[in-house]
């Protein structure tokens, strides 16, 4: 039965513990109307209520094979979007804060895209010459922007391969709005780093040429992680000369010299399994979120190996710490009472159009 939806000012003055137990309560009170899904980066205090925990592809397809009526997903808005998109009609997706947005995805917003497919028809036609290619990592009307023009969606672990599929249907590729993940996948496929230019959305014609836009493979937008952009070749070296026998490890949001003295480069599900199935009594540097690297550094330590997080300075994701255990016990205190707060919902011709970018990723993947 429904009651009035209950305010959050109730919720804001408690304290983290007594949150922890309200969201327990609530949990157990929900049963399997409710499935709680966390990202790898999200914060211990929340984390630790996971039902399901991965990278937010993994859990948006967990998701949609879930009974739950109710996906609540403690991660950042997009994530909370796709799993809207890929999840059944009658199933709810829920952020439990809306200020949890991501800065990169932010980067390349619909208008900026629009704007420079058409400054790039002054070039060419885009439709003819382009595929666009939008890294997991934005918003769902970007994904519906690929769905309309033959492009398709990647992610961090299958990104080169989405290359290789785009290359097949058009001759170039425009890539937003992570330009180091997409610099890292292109040089993996052998191409030349001045065969891949930055356009930036704030300058006329993105900064470029004619003749720089008709060379170039791939086109990568001015974007960046701000956690991943942290990470330096001098952190590395440092790592090198203390520790000769150590490895590094770092996701390709990171820069290219950082991914080029890596000795192993992958996904957040990528930087777990490697560690985790290394030998005994090794050494680790990680470069990527904190949360993730302190979670890992615990998880083995018994075999004797020790984790290191890449950057003298915290770096964490400051967007996704927004969901916090009080916002996630007023989330479910809500389900419990009748009430839904927080749905993300994607307006249905955006989702149409951007499940088509979703389906093509999934179907080359």
């Amino acid at each position: 039965m429904q009651t009035a939806t209950i305010k959050f000012d109730h919720f804001n003055a408690l304290a983290d513990k007594a949150a922890g137990e309200r969201i327990r309560a609530a949990k157990a009170a929900l049963g399997n109307k409710a499935v709680l899904l966390c990202h790898h980066y999200q914060r211990a205090d929340v984390y630790e209520h996971a039902d399901l925990t991965g990278d937010s592809l993994k859990l948006s397809r967990l998701a949609g094979q879930s009974d739950a009526e109710n996906i609540i997903f403690c991660g950042v808005h997009f994530m909370a979007e796709v799993a809207d998109i890929l999840s059944r009609p009658e199933q709810v997706s829920i952020l439990p804060d809306l200020a949890a947005g991501c800065s990169m995805a932010d980067m390349a917003n619909l208008a900026k895209v629009e704007r420079c497919w058409r400054e790039l028809s002054a070039v060419m036609d885009p439709d003819e010459k382009i595929t666009p290619v939008t890294y997991i990592n934005s918003a769902a009307d970007l994904k519906a922007f690929c769905g309309a023009h033959g492009g398709i969606v990647c992610t961090s672990s299958n990104a080169p391969k989405i290359l290789e599929w785009s290359f097949k249907q058009r001759e170039k590729v425009l890539f937003f709005p992570d330009q180091h993940l997409g610099r890292w996948s292109g040089y993996k496929m052998d191409i030349p780093l001045d065969a891949m230019v930055i356009w930036n959305p704030d300058l006329e014609q993105g900064g470029l040429t004619r003749e720089q836009i008709n060379k170039a493979k791939i086109i990568l937008w001015h974007g960046f992680c701000s956690v991943h952009q942290m990470f330096q070749p001098s952190d590395i070296i440092k790592f090198r000369n203390q520790y000769p026998d150590g490895i590094v490890i770092s996701h390709p949001e990171c820069s290219f010299e950082v991914c080029k003295q890596s000795d192993y480069i992958g996904s957040t599900e990528y930087i777990l399994e490697t560690v985790k199935a290394g030998p005994p009594n090794t050494r680790w540097l990680v470069g990527t979120e904190l949360n993730l690297v302190e979670r890992l550094a615990r998880e083995v330590k018994h075999e004797g190996k020790i984790v290191q997080f890449m950057a003298s300075t915290i770096c964490m994701c400051s967007t996704m710490q927004r969901i916090d255990p009080q916002h996630l016990a007023w989330t479910l205190e809500n389900l419990v009472a009748g009430n839904v707060v927080n749905q993300i919902k994607v307006p249905e011709h955006e989702a149409v159009l951007a499940k088509i970018a979703l389906e093509r990723m999934l179907a080359v993947s």
